[in-house]
């Protein structure tokens, strides 16, 4: 069967607001994108996937849609979008959008005309129930951004009732039960692509279905805050009902030729996910899970890699794709939390990607990854953005932690780590903004630029050149089985993707000590040809022998 475009290619994850800011402003801006396209083309990036950059009063930064029809105008125009939509083509790069359907702003117009009345036409188009006889919420669940210390219910005083917000009391929930807005969101979704996009990235599009009746939850402990509100993800995650939506969306929009969808699997995992990506059922195309890629969990090692990419092999041997990454927008940077940002930042940032980029999947890269972007660590709360780290952060002080306790406890998980502006070289603001950039600019920036990399021949940006080069020209990184040596060694990853045509054989040390590699007779009888390395000095030969730390090799094997 001939393979869709996408099962191809290498994405590249655009947050606009800090990528490139052409006008001094300090925000980044979709001129900026243009301006930076020939470098994106030559990393050899085929597809775009641009964060919201709707028309938005970024409460959420952007996550907040105003108008899913325009384009904010801190960042340009419907002109300038297409523009650069007709440049990146003319380039051969796909460029899909980021889609919340889950939620809008509460500036929306939607919702002002829905909080007028309970006849108002739009009234339906969100979640609204009467307060208890008390005058309390209706039920007990609690919101993810004041997660600890809040109610899912927002009481608004023009409409009388409680509207559902499972996120910021700015975010209000659509209510995919009625019939007229779905009818307007298919509407807005072949705007776009009739305006040229070539897909979607839906965010949390698991929680459009909300358990029906709105009951409290019973999960145990009852209370999981001093305000008594659950955090419970199954009350809107993966409800029955979710597919009926997800096949009429692709009925209605994604089932367009060529038009690709990558949903958010928030609860979506590889015993589930054949239900929302088997090509059979006709709902989405990919899906973009967490077993790897979380700010909140610990750094991942060799058994956690293994574990993930093992069990979602067999998904995608029936034909469910899904996003290979470590990180993005949401997360931490990959090389801070999984690998290491002090003297071995190279090496592990290029076993990271090497383990990536030949795994079962679609390799997408978050901007900045490319040159080996990490963590920081504001000294004030003031100069963190993410509602995600104020709101917990305040929780915190509130719950009798000092001040710099709480800092310490939240600025490890914050997303603003991977949100400071793209490091372009080393003038001020990083070549970012000629202004004043919207948030602080990573301080490590003159040791850590684009301009550095690109004239390194042995630099981060080149080596995933080379990795991209690999799914180009090797049809096992696209299309070969994956299979799995040496599965309890504690430190090394020993793994073949075998297709017809070849055989690749990845070896990576996942440590950041030297680790003995024996390896079975199976492999080690075979001729190899090393094809990529991120330690050129060791011998290029297949053998056993001592790993450097961080170190890893792709070798093709003959019989």
């Amino acid at each position: 069967m001939e393979r869709k475009w996408w099962q191809e290619a290498v994405g590249y994850e655009i947050y606009c607001k800090s990528f490139c800011d052409s006008d001094g402003d300090g925000l980044g801006d979709l001129r900026g994108v243009i301006s930076k396209l020939p470098v994106l083309k030559e990393l050899g990036i085929t597809c775009i996937w641009f964060a919201p950059i709707y028309a938005s009063p970024q409460a959420d930064n952007g996550y907040d849609v105003a108008d899913y029809e325009s384009i904010e105008p801190a960042y340009g125009d419907l002109t300038v979008f297409k523009e650069l939509l007709d440049t990146a083509h003319s380039m051969g790069i796909r460029v899909i959008m980021d889609m919340v359907l889950n939620h809008s702003s509460d500036e929306h117009r939607w919702f002002r005309e829905s909080r007028k009345s309970k006849d108002n036409p739009y009234r339906n188009y969100y979640i609204w129930q009467p307060p208890k006889a008390d005058g309390s919420e209706p039920n007990n669940w609690g919101g993810y951004f004041n997660e600890g210390n809040g109610s899912a219910w927002q009481y608004d005083e023009m409409a009388g009732e409680y509207y559902l917000h499972q996120y910021g009391i700015k975010m209000p929930d659509l209510n995919w039960e009625y019939r007229p807005l779905r009818e307007d969101i298919y509407k807005m979704l072949n705007f776009w692509l009739d305006f040229g996009v070539d897909g979607f990235r839906l965010d949390v599009i698991s929680r459009l279905k909300k358990m029906p009746g709105f009951p409290d939850s019973k999960k145990e402990p009852a209370k999981t805050d001093r305000n008594g509100f659950v955090i419970d993800r199954s009350m809107c995650t993966d409800v029955e009902g979710i597919h009926d939506i997800l096949r009429e969306l692709n009925e209605r929009a994604f089932g367009r030729e060529d038009c690709m969808t990558m949903g958010e699997g928030a609860g979506i995992t590889s015993a589930n996910a054949l239900n929302y990506i088997a090509p059979e059922r006709k709902e989405l195309d990919c899906v973009y899970h967490f077993e790897l890629a979380s700010r909140t969990r610990p750094a991942i090692c060799a058994a956690d890699f293994r574990s993930v990419q093992k069990r979602w092999a067999e998904v995608w041997k029936k034909g469910g794709w899904s996003i290979q990454y470590l990180s993005n927008h949401d997360s931490r940077r990959q090389v801070s939390h999984h690998g290491e940002d002090g003297i071995y930042r190279t090496r592990s940032a290029k076993l990271l990607a090497t383990l990536l980029h030949t795994s079962p999947g679609i390799p997408f890269i978050y901007q900045g990854e490319e040159i080996g972007m990490v963590d920081v660590r504001f000294d004030s709360i003031e100069d963190y953005n993410c509602c995600y780290t104020v709101g917990p952060y305040r929780a915190l002080v509130e719950n009798g932690y000092s001040p710099e306790d709480a800092l310490a406890e939240v600025a490890v998980k914050s997303r603003d780590n991977a949100r400071t502006p793209y490091q372009w070289d080393d003038s001020e603001n990083a070549g970012f903004t000629k202004g004043k950039p919207w948030l602080k600019v990573n301080p490590r920036y003159r040791e850590i630029n684009l301009k550095k990399d690109l004239a390194a021949p042995d630099s981060i940006f080149r080596y995933y050149q080379k990795l991209i080069a690999l799914r180009h020209l090797h049809p096992a990184v696209v299309e070969g089985e994956l299979s799995f040596y040496l599965e309890d060694h504690p430190q090394i990853l020993c793994y073949t993707r075998s297709c017809e045509a070849e055989t690749l054989l990845v070896i990576a040390n996942f440590g950041p000590t030297e680790a003995e590699l024996s390896l079975p007779e199976k492999l080690s009888s075979c001729r190899a040809e090393r094809i990529l390395t991120n330690c050129p000095e060791t011998a290029p030969n297949l053998e056993s022998r001592t790993l450097l730390p961080w170190e890893a090799a792709v070798y093709r094997l003959e019989a």
